[in-house]
């Protein structure tokens, strides 16, 4: 991650202050006090995985509140997914309150006045997803705010993905970016549709789950031509019509959902020059597709050009980024 602030190298008469304006830009704008202005200490450090922004900070102890003020001065469209690394965190939102320790993970809505108060050694992840991403898959977020996900199996392994994101978040290439970036978000809807209280979610979670597992299903079955919708609805343990019905609510359906996904693989492949020396046919086939002249058309129709002219282009743009 790139580290943009440490108080390392500023007089300590302006540390806080200088902290305080660049978290409320690479954070969220916000009020915050410290314990000691004197021995005031923290650090920055920000990145993303595919389209989704990662913020890393550790500080002193402090008390941050932002008010429909700050709401209404700076509105923002993401949902934050806050984990806690070191020390500890107590938030109140929305009439929840939570007490972070190491390890644990909660949503918070910037939508939403919320207050917190962290520890001195506090180190916390802000994982930031886009609003519609997240709740498309569990549902209103604001039923899930201010609530630590439980100890079971699926927040354990949640906890950990998240842990490694510092470490990675502007490692990864555009196109590993872009295929990680569905698998967390579905794992993080499937914890939090899974926790207590996330039953409210988008009318049941029975039906966040079914929206998950149809996504899953077809995130891991992409490449194989025999699996269609009913093998979707399947796995999903639903039948076609309830599945459609589900993803209805995120204007798509299990085929159109199979053949976008099955798309935006080929156009990462024909993207990247380390798969330059494989066809356009190759990779089509190699995505589940088998008439190339199908694939041809419905290529055209989503990114607006024939498969072999969208890498032309892929190939002259990287050729430039090298020469530049």
């Amino acid at each position: 991650m790139r580290t943009i602030f440490t108080t390392d190298r500023i007089h300590v008469r302006d540390r806080f202050a200088h902290w305080h304006d660049i978290a409320r830009q690479g954070i969220v704008d916000h009020d915050a006090k410290p314990t000691c202005r004197k021995s005031f200490q923290a650090e920055l450090h920000v990145g993303a995985i595919g389209t989704n922004g990662v913020a890393f900070f550790k500080s002193s102890d402090m008390i941050v509140s932002r008010t429909r003020r700050h709401i209404a001065r700076g509105a923002t469209d993401e949902i934050f997914v806050c984990r806690q690394f070191s020390g500890r965190l107590m938030l109140e939102q929305d009439g929840h309150q939570v007490g972070l320790e190491p390890g644990d993970v909660t949503l918070l809505d910037p939508a939403v006045p919320y207050a917190a108060q962290f520890s001195g050694g506090s180190e916390l992840l802000v994982f930031k997803v886009a609003r519609n991403a997240l709740e498309g898959r569990v549902g209103r977020a604001r039923e899930l705010t201010a609530r630590a996900l439980p100890a079971n199996a699926e927040g354990r392994l949640t906890s950990a993905y998240l842990s490694l994101l510092p470490f990675h978040a502007n490692g990864l290439s555009a196109a590993v970016g872009e295929c990680v970036e569905p698998h967390i978000l579905d794992l993080i809807a499937l914890s939090f549709s899974r926790a207590p209280g996330g039953g409210s979610a988008q009318g049941s979670s029975a039906r966040s789950l079914v929206r998950t597992r149809v996504r899953s299903a077809v995130e891991a079955n992409l490449c194989d031509r025999s699996f269609g919708v009913a093998a979707a609805a399947q796995a999903a343990g639903v039948s076609v019509r309830y599945a459609n019905a589900v993803l209805a609510d995120d204007g798509t359906s299990i085929m159109q959902l199979l053949q976008t996904r099955r798309l935006e693989r080929c156009r990462q492949a024909l993207a990247d020059p380390a798969q330059a020396h494989r066809t356009v046919s190759e990779i089509a086939y190699g995505w589940g597709f088998s008439d190339m002249s199908h694939f041809g058309r419905r290529f055209r129709a989503l990114f607006g050009m024939l498969p072999s002219e969208f890498r032309r282009g892929a190939q002259v743009a990287t050729s430039q980024d090298l020469q530049g």
